[in-house]
């Protein structure tokens, strides 16, 4: 009979252990789920941020492009006001020559 108690005692302490093992299981993986979430928002965010990275330099590239377009449009400008100053002055020249 001793024999008998001690192969109980021993079942009980299997079993004590078995369930402090799925306690502790339980708990890593709600740690794990826990973290799983986190990962995701990090991801998601990781993505939200990339896209907006993206679309800023889309319009940086695009505002580039416009900055030299209006560059060179200022330099067309600038050259046709020469031109015009030009033709004025030589106007006004022959117009002197008229009055004397």
């Amino acid at each position: 009979m001793p024999e008998d108690l001690d192969s109980l005692d021993h079942l009980e302490q299997q079993i004590a252990r078995v369930v402090e093992q799925v306690n502790v299981l339980r708990k890593q993986n709600g740690e794990l789920k826990q973290a799983l979430d986190a990962a995701h928002i990090a991801r998601e965010e990781a993505i939200a941020a990339r896209t907006d990275a993206e679309k800023a330099l889309r319009e940086s590239k695009t505002s580039s492009l416009e900055a030299e377009k209006l560059r060179r449009e200022l330099e067309e400008l600038r050259g046709e006001r020469k031109q015009v100053r030009g033709r004025i002055e030589k106007l006004l020249g022959q117009m002197d020559l008229l009055e004397q």
